[in-house]
């Protein structure tokens, strides 16, 4: 635990009023630079906690993995729905990420920590380097925040 009082875990108010801080002062897309850097960074961190270093597991299996660490009963992130290879692309379906809380329908807020997170992690998982985009959102009308990696 990193702090015996309060626990290892603060108000996702707080870390939104902080990301929107971030913006104001940086810009959108700076900012967001800067958060899917710290995402990616954290995700790589993730990915070897886990053992999922360049490993051979499913993707059903490694969405698993994630959805605990990450889900209900870990840092309460995002919800880790399914992780797919479709050819070149590997999507990963996601919900009630940390980006899209308390925003209303039609915002155009794009996932940005959350993305670099689950990249980070994607990256030490095939030992390559890829390129995210956050293509779907629950905001804008769809089922999930769906995120797409391409290899580079």
């Amino acid at each position: 635990m990193l702090r015996p009082i309060l626990g290892d875990f603060s108000s996702i108010i707080c870390f939104k009023s902080a990301v929107v801080g971030i913006e104001d002062a940086l810009g959108e897309k700076a900012a967001a630079i800067a958060l899917i850097a710290a995402g990616r960074n954290r995700g790589r961190h993730l990915a070897q906690e886990l053992g999922l270093t360049q490993t051979s597991l499913s993707f059903e299996d490694i969405a698993y993995k994630l959805e605990l660490a990450l889900g209900k009963n870990g840092t309460r992130l995002c919800i880790i729905h399914s992780i797919v290879s479709e050819g070149d692309v590997i999507k990963v379906y996601t919900s009630e990420t940390f980006c899209s809380a308390g925003e209303p329908q039609g915002s155009e807020r794009k996932c940005s920590y959350t993305l670099g997170a689950v990249w980070g992690v994607l990256e030490q998982v095939t030992g390559k380097r890829l390129q995210g985009k956050h293509t779907e959102s629950v905001l804008r009308g769809g089922d999930y925040d769906v995120f797409e990696f391409t290899k580079l």
